[in-house]
């Protein structure tokens, strides 16, 4: 059989039952991402199980979604001592041999809590803190969902959703400020949100970027926001020209923490390549005090 490998030259297929590990040295309590290339190789549901003993996770990779396979995904990791054993593990029996899920790049970064400020209540408000980018990767990083993965490669933000969302750069993207942003590329099954200490009764304003990322990614777009009790639908305009466009709204908080959500209304796919998933990037959202 012939294998794609989208990162470098070589790869590791996991047959069935196939495991491959190594230890590496952490600090003690720190949180780390992995960063990692995987796709399945065959037509059947094939599973990638990522663990850091006692932590252990299933990644479903029956969903492509970047028409060649490359696709990148990160995990988040809490060290409990002062080295880990990464273990990449195919627990399925396929009944072709063959089959198995394809690893071929893998690369661990510490990543440091980030914190809110008077002027902005939103922790990691533009993205900036995040896992590795392979630097031969133009796919850029799948944050997988939380059910799929307790602790964020994100820092601040939770996967609140069936499907991931991407982590994207600058340098193969548009992004409306700094170096990354995040990409909605699973429609209503790609969600992200983060939860924010607030004083009950006060009013709170939300600001937020919505653009597309220049890669032709075009349409309607939509980006719904729920806060509270408040919502905001943002409409967007995609012609694939990496425009964007800032959203305000007002909450009013009900009690101490105030769950902040967004997720993309619709699905897109990208018009010279239908079977790659795409959609509304979202960047620099801010909450702070309404005078």
């Amino acid at each position: 059989m012939y294998f794609a490998v989208a990162h470098g030259l070589h790869a590791v297929r996991l047959g069935n039952k196939a495991s491959i590990s190594q230890t590496i040295p952490v600090k003690n309590g720190s949180t780390y991402a992995l960063t990692f290339g995987a796709s399945r190789t065959c037509a059947q549901d094939e599973v990638l199980r990522v663990s850091v003993p006692p932590q252990s996770g299933d990644l479903p990779l029956q969903t492509l979604y970047s028409s060649n396979g490359g696709d990148t995904y990160a995990w988040g990791l809490k060290a409990t001592s002062n080295s880990v054993k990464e273990i990449f593990h195919n627990p399925g029996m396929q009944e072709d041999p063959a089959c198995g899920p394809l690893l071929d790049a893998v690369a661990v970064k510490e990543l440091f809590p980030p914190r809110f400020t008077k002027a902005n209540l939103v922790k990691n408000n533009g993205f900036e803190e995040g896992p590795h980018l392979l630097i031969n990767s133009s796919h850029d990083v799948l944050l997988p969902p939380k059910q799929k993965d307790l602790i964020s490669p994100l820092p601040g933000w939770i996967i609140e959703s069936v499907k991931a969302v991407k982590f994207i750069d600058s340098k193969h993207f548009n992004i409306p400020f700094g170096r990354v942003a995040v990409e909605l590329v699973a429609g209503r099954e790609s969600a992200i949100a983060q939860v924010i200490r607030k004083v009950p009764n006060k009013v709170y304003n939300v600001a937020f970027t919505v653009g597309d990322a220049k890669n032709n990614c075009h349409g309607s777009m939509m980006v719904e926001a729920f806060a509270a009790k408040g919502t905001m639908k943002a409409p967007f305009k995609s012609e694939g020209k990496g425009k964007f466009k800032t959203f305000k709204f007002q909450f009013k908080a009900i009690s101490h923490r105030t769950r902040l959500t967004f997720f993309s209304s619709f699905y897109h796919t990208r018009t010279n390549d239908y079977g790659t998933l795409c959609g509304p990037v979202l960047d620099e959202v801010w909450v702070f005090t309404a005078i």
